[in-house]
């Protein structure tokens, strides 16, 4: 085997203040990695509907059932959430093994083969096994999709357009949830299996234009770093960046990538997979430079996502409305929630690089906050917990306005949701991790992400279901709570990384805290760190 030496090539330039303009191409390479987002975003959505279809009902728990049990409810809603949690464990793995775009190929595959699965629903006597066990593997699908499609993007996209783009997965997240919705409401009042098989059978084909897709998009240049394939890694960026190999701008982004993985390389020991798992864990709360922090970071700020209560809405709207005896069809009130989800997260897309992400994380916890306590303070006092009962026994809210006004309020909390949270969760995880833990920082925070989305499906209909606590309206208080928590969060815990390329956070995030990040600016570039040249340096791997 030949011996590997590095040559030093010197840019022209400082580069810490130049870089590449950003190209239409260079858009769109980016902005097909976020279609992953759409079939996370159906998937999670599409059964909110189809638990309320007859026909699924009938299937799962006998012919004279009108609902599903507590039990299976949850069972059927949190499986999908419990594959995803290890699916983004593993994921993170076999991003380094493999490469970032192969392991959200290979999880589109499981994925599909999960989709098959659930088709088989209703062919033998076991439809709620099945169904449970396919949406289980589709899980490990959408996990190795949810953790690696962030981490794909966050290290290709350019800085300055990083936070929107990503904010597109999330945008895609939303289209998801909205083609679900209408597939569902399209389908409700089929009398045969369609009800429920089709919208399962329409998730095949988005993992099957993701898959494709994503063989003709190159590979991260950071992961070819980390490798030591320098040289790849400049093609790629090429790609990426829509410029020529030899563009200076080209060789001063790389220079400041490789002189990172060399700095962070002497600090970080990943020699070895459990070595790699260790290093997320190093470090104390109080070190600026501390590993642990980052992870505590990542994985709380997922964990607060799931705590604003949005999946309350989008997983259990349906029977919850079902229950106020107030609205005629639930169905167009649930699709009319996810059309405000879809409407709103463009703005995230002006909002996160004007504002940047901290700021819009604290307007929009302190927004949802507002609205969780006043959906419940209508419900107790004017609203849906007074009722009164029909002749047939059935329990109607004896104030309409009160429960259109609750309504309201759920559109805009989810508004708020969807411009803030919902994509800035995502953004902030995707770059607070140095490179060498950068893969397993990521899919530890989308692990937390999907253990508390699995956490809530489970109880979320013990909290509300009649034969259980029937918190009715009294549940938003729970979620009022939970949004004072991550309004705390956001300030004093959160950094600003707006505007900064990845190896730039890792030196913010060494050198100030939370409330003082956003006056923070780069003075030295990581090359001039390394000492690897006066203004940068790119290293080639020959053999000799």
């Amino acid at each position: 085997m030949p011996e590997r030496r590095a040559s030093v090539v010197e840019p022209s330039f400082d580069a810490s203040r130049i870089e590449a303009p950003v190209t239409w191409k260079a858009y769109l390479i980016c902005a097909f990695a976020s279609f992953g987002g759409i079939f996370f975003g159906y998937d999670s959505s599409y059964i909110n509907g189809v638990s309320g279809s007859s026909m699924f009902i009938k299937m799962v728990e006998g012919p004279e059932a009108t609902a599903l049990t507590s039990s299976n409810s949850s069972l059927v809603v949190s499986i999908l959430s419990a594959g995803t949690f290890f699916g983004a464990l593993i994921g993170g793995d076999m991003a380094e093994w493999i490469g970032r775009k192969w392991t959200v190929i290979f999880g589109c595959m499981i994925y599909m083969v999960g989709v098959v699965i659930q088709m088989c629903t209703g062919l033998g006597d076991d439809a709620l096994g099945l169904i449970v066990a396919g949406r289980l593997i589709a899980g490990f699908g959408v996990g190795f999709e949810s953790a690696i499609v962030i981490l794909y993007m966050s290290e290709i996209c350019p800085k300055k357009i990083r936070g929107a783009l990503v904010a597109g997965y999330q945008f895609c997240i939303t289209i998801g949830m909205l083609t679900a919705s209408c597939v569902v409401y399209a389908t409700e009042n089929r009398s045969d299996t369609g009800a429920y098989r089709i919208p399962i059978a329409i998730q095949f084909a988005w993992a099957l234009v993701l898959a494709i897709g994503l063989f003709f998009l190159p590979e991260s240049p950071r992961y070819y770093v980390k490798k030591g394939r320098v040289e790849d890694a400049a093609d790629s960026l090429a790609r990426l960046r829509g410029q020529p190999r030899d563009s200076a701008f080209i060789d001063a982004e790389l220079t400041e990538i490789v002189a990172n993985e060399q700095y962070e390389r002497s600090i970080i020991p990943t020699s070895g997979w459990v070595s790699s798992w260790y290093s997320c864990f190093t470090g104390g709360l109080r070190d600026q430079k501390s590993n642990l922090r980052r992870t505590i970071l990542g994985t709380s700020l997922q964990m607060m996502q799931q705590w604003t209560g949005v999946n309350f809405i989008f997983y259990y709207s349906t029977p919850f409305l079902q229950s106020t005896g107030a609205i005629d069809n639930v169905f167009l009130i649930s699709l009319i929630f996810t059309l405000i989800n879809v409407g709103s997260t463009p703005i995230s897309f002006y909002t996160v690089e004007r504002f940047g992400r901290r700021t819009i994380l604290i307007y929009g916890a302190f927004g949802m906050m507002v609205c969780q306590f006043l959906v419940g303070i209508i419900g107790v006092t004017v609203g849906f917990n007074h009722t009164y009962s029909l002749p047939d026994g059935t329990s109607v809210a004896n104030n309409i306005p009160a429960v259109n006004a609750q309504i309201a309020f759920i559109a805009i909390f989810i508004s708020f949701f969807a411009s803030t949270w919902g994509p800035g969760a995502w953004i902030v995880i995707g770059e607070i991790f140095p490179l060498p833990i950068r893969s397993r920082g990521v899919a530890l925070s989308t692990a937390s992400n999907w253990l508390w989305n699995t956490i809530i499906a489970v109880i979320t209909p013990y909290m509300v279901n009649k034969d259980q606590g029937d918190l009715k309206s009294s549940v938003f208080f729970i979620w009022g709570g939970l949004c004072t928590a991550a309004f705390v969060y956001s300030y004093f815990i959160i950094p600003e990384t707006k505007g900064l390329s990845l190896e730039q956070v890792d030196k913010m995030m060494e050198e100030t805290t939370p409330r003082t990040s956003a006056k923070w600016k780069p003075t030295v570039t990581f090359a001039e760190t390394m000492g690897t040249g006066k203004k940068g340096s790119v290293v080639h791997e020959e053999g000799v």
